[in-house]
């Protein structure tokens, strides 16, 4: 089987966490099924990330921007206290090592009473 773009979109979209993948002028250049229906009517593939940022947000990205373009991968951001997650800005970078854009990464609140609960049914419940 060839890996080509349709493949890797499938992939992505199999996968339960959103996916807002932004390039270094903050174009939204995709977006997976589960981003696409968290996010609809909010942001869409071409438009700016600060389209629903503030610039509080916009300083936070370009200093995290800085220190992928010093050599770090995936950054902690915040607990987010209202869902329960833990947020990671995560650069993306060219074969060269050269980052060209970044994702935000969410993580799941993990219950302890509940390890079985699928991360997909957490997701889709919360969007």
């Amino acid at each position: 089987m060839e890996i080509t773009e349709e493949v890797l979109s499938a992939i992505l979209d199999a996968y339960a966490y959103e996916i807002v993948f932004a390039d270094r002028d903050h174009i939204i250049r995709y977006m997976n099924a589960t981003a696409k229906r968290r996010y609809a009517g909010r942001i869409s593939i071409g438009a700016s990330l600060f389209n629903c940022h503030n610039e509080n947000s916009r300083i936070k990205i370009e200093q995290f921007l800085k220190r992928a373009d010093e050599g770090e991968n995936e950054m902690y951001e915040l607990y987010n206290g209202k869902t329960g997650e833990r947020e990671f800005f995560v650069p993306v970078r060219d074969r060269n090592n050269k980052v060209i854009g970044y994702f935000e990464r969410h993580e799941k609140p993990w219950d302890p009473s509940h390890p079985e609960v699928p991360v997909g049914d957490y997701w889709t419940n919360r969007i």
